[in-house]
């Protein structure tokens, strides 16, 4: 394990040498979400120098010479530690410690709105949603680039934001959106387009934005016992809350149009569960169709594992397995799951080394509680019915 850390200004210049004497180093990283981490640090004089204090910085967290995680630091001077020893003012004082909140790129999506027509201010607008079809990849990418890319208005635009190169990944899907959040666009598109997934990579003095096909390992990217790479593993199952989604669409009462989108195989496993989904905003089949596909992926029968993983060298994660590519865990003999790799999470001092987290499991696995997930589906929810016509 080798980690280095750079710090740059919001134009991706390099500021000083690489920051050296880090004590801890913890990153989650998120498939689909902005990743974060949390970098300790001496609070040395050159080390604060580099970082401005009054002037916004971003960190770049290496790990075998590849980028891992980079982004805006949230919190430069917080917390800042400092004693002196024995804390009677006599003698050297230590240097403090620093303690760096950072999140990644997609961050600055999360921040953005869909504007219903991205050319025109907010208060000048003239349309009633941002509407189109294509294939996923395609909207993604044209979403970013007209709310916060080269194609947005100057004020919103996002500093060496890009659009990478063209995957030809997704089937064909629809948008229909009214000051709804760009990331959740974004994550809508990439479920209903081929469980897509998207990020921003720092390449070469630019903010790439790319959507990209992961990849099935389940044959290569095993973790088992008898593999000597897994630690430990927790395994949660639960039923599926939705197998059928009864979609509304636009009009009032018996005229009011109605789709239903069902499961029948979770169905037939589980048993029947409808849902409600209001999506008066959506006037096209395919539309309606995708909100209630939408559902079912949210409440899918849900098969979370959490493995603590070794890395050997034949499989290390960052290496032979990333975000979004589906890999296999066999826990007891004769069973094994197979399934996407959603979260990682790295810890790391300089005397311990390393320690790798690697979270997979269907749709809404996730480390987060119930309750901020059905806070998630409900803010989700109410965002489209305050931007229907």
């Amino acid at each position: 394990m080798t980690i280095s850390i750079l710090i740059t200004d919001l134009d991706l210049n390099v500021v000083g040498d690489p920051l050296d004497g880090w004590t801890d180093i913890d990153l989650t990283l998120r498939y689909r979400q902005p990743s974060s981490g949390v970098l300790t640090i001496p609070a040395y004089p050159e080390v604060i120098a580099q970082l401005g204090v009054d002037e916004p910085r971003r960190a770049v967290i290496m790990r075998d010479g590849e980028i891992v995680l980079s982004g805006p630091i949230e919190q430069p001077m917080a917390p800042y530690q400092r004693t002196l020893p024995g804390g009677d003012g006599a003698g050297d004082a230590r240097p403090g410690t620093l303690q760096l909140a950072v999140v990644d790129d997609l961050a600055h999506l999360a921040g953005r709105l869909v504007y219903p027509d991205p050319t025109a201010a907010a208060d000048s607008q003239t349309a009633s949603h941002y509407t189109d079809s294509d294939t996923a990849e395609t909207l993604m990418r044209d979403l970013v680039n007209l709310n916060a890319g080269p194609g947005a208005l100057p004020d919103r635009q996002v500093p060496n934001l890009a659009l990478g190169a063209v995957a030809g990944v997704g089937s064909t899907v629809s948008v229909s959106a009214r000051f709804s959040n760009l990331l959740t666009e974004l994550q809508g598109l990439a479920v209903a387009g081929g469980d897509l997934g998207f990020r921003i990579r720092q390449d070469a003095g630019q903010l790439l934005f790319e959507v990209y096909q992961p990849r099935d390992l389940t044959a290569t990217a095993r973790y088992s016992w008898d593999l000597g790479n897994l630690r430990s593993v927790s395994v949660e199952r639960s039923a599926p809350t939705v197998t059928h989604a009864i979609v509304g669409g636009q009009g009032e009462e018996e005229n009011r149009q109605i789709v239903e989108r069902g499961d029948a195989a979770a169905a037939a496993r589980w048993w029947r569960m409808e849902q409600w989904v209001d999506s008066r905003h959506e006037d096209t089949m395919d539309g309606l169709e995708q909100s209630g596909d939408e559902a079912l992926a949210e409440g899918a029968e849900r098969v979370q594992i959490s493995a603590v993983t070794v890395d050997t060298e034949d499989l290390k994660f960052g290496r032979d397995v990333q975000l979004g590519d589906r890999a296999t865990i066999a826990y007891l003999p004769g069973v094994e799951v197979s399934e996407v790799v959603r979260q990682a999470h790295i810890q790391a001092t300089p005397d311990a080394g390393e320690h790798v987290t690697v979270l997979i499991g269907s749709q809404e696995a996730t480390t987060d509680p119930d309750w901020v997930l059905l806070a998630r589906r409900i803010h989700r929810r109410l965002t489209r019915l305050e931007t229907s016509p």
